[in-house]
């Protein structure tokens, strides 16, 4: 096909190169051979060399196969940002296993969903203090049968609050777990059309969905940037030091900078948690060259006081990614550094790649850039998602390529739902224009993105629903400084129930929800709107907001 945006493509890159592909055990095996000592992971300023995270992997795979849980098995990741992530994901699929990712985030009912239908008997987690007491739950609860515990000491104390680990024939330490595991006589034979990961997304009930993502998905991804990158890397011919504070089990981190660095031989710096100060000493005083990011982190670094006066010289790759960045926060940091700041879009279902922005090319504000090699993207008529529009014209935009899930785990219907073809649509709303740019308008689907995490609309009702004082409820995005965007909780009250606080709602839905899902704003009404069919309206309700902010300026001044 002809892509016109291929004319601002980097130099020597085209849109029909080859897309390699191959399974992630390999990816990882011919990594830790051409890079052996060279650090691959950086954790408490104890770096990690290939080889040794190679070691670390076939132990843990040994150990998982001689417990059961190999071909046809899931294995759940309830895990941080530490290197026992890399080395029991990437020990599950030598082993044959699919992983299913666990968000620290989720609230339980989430987490117990995903646990049940992806069909994990066995959890990895740790025994720190925010993780552990959740997992035991499941446990106790019968959703598992096996608890695995990562001591978070092993990495070094460094204060963080830890629990007590129980004394049950269900739960071991990972060391007891591994102690002894010898490799098999053959490593069980992946095929790269297996599935390789079960991550959860957003469904129509309001409950997650597991997006199949094979290792053909997920090798196909990072050779896309790769293929992508490849001039700029030739010209830079080192390894880079890539920060990585992004939550490993998010497929932006896991994408971008976890399968992508480790085949590429740079060091990745791994933080349990974002914090700015760590982060600009990781880039002034470890010159540190790359930095993926979500937008909430921008925003906290375009707010420091004195940015203009700080040395970010050493940075030579940064990105937003995982929400819309706002035009704004990447105007006032390109104000204060001189270095562009640039936001992509990538979905769960495409492994995360899907557009990017060349370093040269027309300044377009808002938009997310180009499709990338290998990814057909077009715009179609949310009337009819097989009609293509032309450029300008407004509709869902659909993609096609290597990288795309083959659909939902246990859901065949929304797996049909969602494919026009071997086309998925992504339920975004945008358009391309003459240059082959894509612009982001709406989202056909009602999820929030906060924060760069996926919050759900339905979920959060569904629990503020349990509040004896409610009698219905609706859940919009707001826009938001920090976040991008949160909810916002409309409340009609029962008969005779008092009005409650934000902060009283909040503390109610604690442990019920997320804490990234909890709302950030309560409007009480007498009414909500309704279709015509008598359900609740959550099309109106925005419709109605949006015709109040903009007669707000003129009735408040």
């Amino acid at each position: 096909m002809a892509y016109v945006g291929e004319t601002y493509y980097p130099e020597g890159v085209r849109w029909s190169a080859p897309i390699p592909f191959g399974t992630l055990p390999g990816l990882l095996a011919e990594a830790a051979t051409a890079y052996g000592e060279r650090p691959a992971i950086e954790f408490r300023d104890r770096p990690i060399s290939f080889a040794e995270l190679g070691a670390m992997v076939d132990t843990a795979a040994a150990a998982l196969l001689r417990a059961g849980h190999g071909r046809d098995s899931s294995v759940a990741l309830f895990l941080g940002n530490t290197p026992d992530h890399p080395t029991c994901f990437f020990g599950a699929l030598k082993a044959g296993a699919r992983v299913v990712h666990l968000s620290p985030l989720d609230g339980e009912r989430a987490l117990s969903h995903k646990i049940t239908d992806s069909g994990a008997r066995v959890l990895i987690t740790s025994d720190l203090a925010a993780l552990l007491p959740t997992a035991l739950k499941f446990l106790e609860r019968g959703l598992i049968d096996r608890l695995v515990v990562c001591e978070d000491a092993t990495w070094g104390e460094v204060g963080i609050p830890r629990a007590p680990i129980p004394s049950s024939p269900a739960i071991t330490t990972y060391r007891d777990f591994v102690r002894d595991a010898a490799p098999p006589s053959a490593w069980p034979a992946i095929d790269p059309q297996d599935v390789a990961l079960l991550q959860y997304t957003g469904g129509t009930t309001g409950l997650p969905k597991g997006a199949m993502l094979t290792h053909k998905n997920l090798t196909s991804a990072v050779s896309i940037y790769d293929v992508w990158v490849a001039p700029a890397r030739a010209a830079r011919n080192q390894a880079e030091r890539v920060i990585c504070v992004l939550p490993l089990f998010h497929i932006y981190a896991l994408t971008v900078i976890l399968l992508r660095n480790l085949k590429n031989g740079d060091l990745i710096s791994l933080h349990q948690r974002f914090d700015v100060d760590a982060v600009m000493r990781d880039i002034e005083v470890k010159r540190a060259t790359a930095f993926p990011g979500v937008p909430t982190m921008w925003i906290a670094i375009a707010n420091l006081p004195d940015l203009d006066k700080r040395d970010l010289s050493s940075l030579a790759m940064i990105g937003s990614g995982g929400a819309p960045l706002p035009v704004e926060v990447a105007k006032v940091f390109e104000g204060k550094t001189g270095i562009k700041l640039r936001s992509g879009w990538g979905m769960t279902e495409t492994c995360s790649p899907g557009t990017g922005h060349p370093a040269e090319g027309p300044d377009k504000p808002g938009s997310i850039g180009l499709m990338l090699p290998g990814i057909e993207l077009d715009v179609v008529g949310l009337d009819n998602p097989a009609r293509v529009l032309g450029v300008g014209e407004t509709g869902e935009l659909r993609i096609r390529g290597p990288n795309v899930t083959k659909g939902y785990w246990n859901k065949p219907q929304e797996s049909a739902e969602s494919f026009v073809g071997d086309r998925f649509l992504t339920g975004d709303i945008g358009y391309m224009d003459a240059d082959g740019y894509f612009f982001l308008v709406d989202r056909k689907k009602d999820m929030i993105i906060s924060g760069g995490f996926n919050v759900y609309p339905q979920m959060i009702e569904q629990a503020i629903y349990e509040h004896p004082a409610v009698q219905e409820v609706i859940v919009l995005g707001v826009p938001d400084d920090y976040r991008g965007e949160a909810a916002k909780a409309y409340v009609t009250l029962k008969a005779g129930a008092q009005p409650f606080s934000l902060d009283d709602l909040r503390t109610f839905l604690t442990g019920k929800i997320g804490k990234h899902e909890l709302p950030v704003a309560l409007e009480f009404r007498d009414q909500l709107p309704r279709t015509p069919v008598g359900k609740l309206s959550r099309h109106e309700l925005r419709s109605q907001e949006r015709r109040h902010v903009s007669q707000e300026p003129a009735t408040t001044r």
